[in-house]
């Protein structure tokens, strides 16, 4: 029996405002902020029938306490999914929900789903990376990983001496114009549209409402990042400046079956072409981006000639710089994280891969002559992973598969 793989594309994707650890979701639960996506998804696809969905993928790092017990499961009926719709929990570190919607979408190619949800969460500041974790002896006793893969800082510090002309001072200067983008990207509201308001408490403060990013410091200045403390090396290059924070937040998206998006009238934001996972040597687990991506591309039969739009994973500037030094482009290429990313926005961890894709579609609708990009992380403990997107609202090429409306009963709709 043979089978055609199908076209898979995404819907659309929602996050929360990501907050610091111990800030604005310090008294909020983990589930809670996932179901809170799950919630709003629905609300803004109306014509989606929720017992359509055929599973509900949700990463989480460190899976224990209110991120733990099989989220996905948990998180699609607390969200008033029917009980018909299963889930499961996913963990590859950062790129938890990177891999919530390859595994997905690898099934929806292959025929078993029509239609899913994925996504992740991190709430760092109940949960910090590591809690509960008990490493086998042996990666230390037999030399078998680098003492250094296990703090990320490290890692970065580590990836500052292999590519010795990534300076402090670039990194900082990467940092800032993050900083500079994000704020641009608040002020023209590009951001927003995406976000989910989240209602938080505080024993203290009461009731409020979180509806910001609230890592971002729009004043961050080069003299200002100059003067920060090097935690992972004396005279070091890593600092709290130009890497991302320690954050909670939770993002979720719906993937299709193409032609199931176009009957249900659902919007198409992008389409899958080809992704990738690599390792590399988990103390420099900040270089993963690059093989992950060759691989990538060379799958799609794509060159990195052929991707004009990009979102990087800011897990440290010098992560983004090595990227960008091995392909030849510029630390200020205007195709790159064109609205800030995660120095800015913050990183929880198995959460990110999403709000990665839900810029990259943000750029697409701008740019329709635009026809590929990709969004691409770092992993801890030494990996990678690049998913490559095709931008459906491209003037070339491909005609565009914007759906048409649910009444529309002409062919093309069938």
């Amino acid at each position: 029996m043979s089978r055609e793989l199908r076209e898979v594309v995404f819907v659309d994707g929602v996050r929360t405002p990501f907050g610091k650890a111990k800030g604005q979701y310090a008294e909020t639960r983990a589930d809670d902020l996932v179901i809170k996506c799950i919630r709003d998804l629905l609300r803004r696809n109306p014509t989606l029938p929720p017992e359509r969905i055929d599973d509900v993928a949700i990463a989480a790092t460190t899976q224990i306490g209110d991120q733990g017990l099989t989220i996905g499961r948990t998180a699609a009926l607390l969200s008033g999914l029917p009980q018909s719709v299963p889930g499961f929990a996913i963990d590859r570190m950062c790129a938890g929900a990177m891999t919530a919607v390859t595994t997905t979408a690898g099934g929806i190619a292959f025929g078993a789903y029509d239609l899913v949800i994925a996504g992740g969460v991190e709430h760092m500041g109940r949960h910090p990376m590591g809690e509960g974790v008990d490493p086998n002896p042996r990666i230390l006793s037999e030399r078998l990983v680098d003492p250094d893969a296990l703090v990320m800082g490290k890692t970065a510090e580590n990836l500052h001496d292999r590519y010795p002309t990534i300076t402090k001072e670039r990194a900082d200067a990467y940092a800032v114009r993050s900083q500079a983008k994000t704020a641009a990207a608040y002020a023209e509201e590009k951001i927003q549209p995406d976000l989910v308001p989240v209602a938080t408490r505080s024993a203290e403060e009461g009731w409020g409402l979180a509806v910001d990013d609230e890592p971002m410091r729009p004043e961050t200045t080069m003299e200002s990042l100059a003067s920060l403390k090097t935690p992972f090396r004396a005279h070091g290059k890593v600092t709290a400046g130009n890497a991302a924070g320690i954050n909670d937040g939770a993002t979720a998206c719906v993937l299709a079956e193409e032609q199931t998006a176009r009957e249900l009238g659902l919007p198409v934001k992008m389409r899958l072409v080809s992704y990738a996972f690599a390792g590399v040597e988990p103390e420099v687990m900040g270089a993963g981006p690059i093989p992950a991506t060759e691989k990538a591309l060379a799958k799609a039969g794509l060159t990195i000639d052929d991707i004009e739009a990009f979102e990087i994973n800011e897990a440290f500037a010098v992560q983004v710089l090595a990227f960008l030094e091995h392909y030849g482009i510029a630390d200020d290429d205007e195709r790159v994280n064109p609205y800030g990313g995660a120095i800015a926005m913050g990183h929880p961890l198995a959460s990110s891969g999403v709000r990665l894709m839900n810029q990259l579609a943000r750029q697409f609708e701008e740019r329709p002559e635009v026809r590929y990009g990709l969004t691409t992380m770092c992993i801890g403990i030494g990996m990678g992973g690049t998913v490559i997107w095709e931008n459906p609202h491209h003037t070339g090429g491909k005609p565009p598969v914007d759906p048409p409306s649910a009444n529309d009963k002409s062919e093309g709709a069938a």
